[in-house]
């Protein structure tokens, strides 16, 4: 099971549970909230740490690069108004492989508007670009990686099929670090075949997961919401 989308795999759980019920995905949005506050582990900020590399992305079924924190937009998720911008995650490279995804988009923001507003002018300046080697590390994860007593993790997903779209919030009131648990001990069950359907047999990803109706209850179980956020519209393509 390989589970390196965001939170581990949540994300792409939750596009499969949506895809489930619209028949497909040509078109997925994610959206993440990062929450200033939460008590972020020190691996988290590793994996943020590529800002200064670019992003292979798939728009409308071709295979591109953009540059990172690029093609930024407004978007509700829960009941804050987040700016947000690209970022590097795998499910953009992984869902058109097991979806038939056509244009896949992470974006992420916080929860704070100085932190974003701070972190796209030193984008601007081209820091994590010539600054992106060894002796520059402890600078940029110091832009970072602030760890606080404790925040909410929340993500957006608008998964789009032909002339529908569908739009769901996951919520984990412990943060990200246990929303990752949560990927990750659902990912070992569905390895293991005791989450309610057989074992799969080789490699898969958590979108490949077989009961893709069952992903709200899974999750709920460790007290992980998933919540529909009727009316919404979908995000702009970059």
């Amino acid at each position: 099971m390989l589970s390196s989308a965001w939170m581990g795999g949540t994300t792409s759980l939750v596009v499969a549970h949506l895809a489930a019920d619209l028949g497909g995905a040509d078109q997925v949005d994610v959206a993440i909230r990062w929450d200033d506050r939460d008590r972020a582990g020190a691996d988290s900020v590793e994996f943020m740490d590529r800002l200064g590399y670019d992003v292979e992305v798939v728009e409308h079924g071709v295979r591109r690069t953009v540059d990172p924190l690029s093609a930024s937009a407004r978007v509700r998720i829960g009941d804050s108004e987040t700016s947000v911008a690209r970022i590097d995650t795998p499910e953009q490279f992984t869902l058109p492989l097991t979806l038939g995804t056509t244009t896949a988009t992470t974006r992420i923001g916080f929860s704070s508007a100085a932190t974003t507003s701070a972190l796209m002018a030193v984008k601007r300046l081209g820091f994590f670009r010539w600054g992106r080697g060894d002796r520059f590390t402890r600078i940029r994860r110091a832009l970072l990686y602030a760890p606080g007593a404790g925040g909410v993790a929340q993500v957006r997903i608008d998964v789009r099929h032909g002339a529908e779209t569908r739009t769901a919030l996951l919520t984990d009131p412990a943060g990200q670090a246990h929303l990752t648990a949560v990927g990750a001990v659902l990912g070992v069950q569905r390895a293991l075949g005791v989450d309610g359907a057989p074992a799969h047999r080789g490699l898969s990803f958590p979108e490949n997961t077989p009961i893709p109706k069952a992903v709200g209850a899974m999750l709920a179980a460790h007290g992980v919401e998933l919540t529909d956020e009727p009316g919404s519209t979908r995000m702009p393509s970059a």
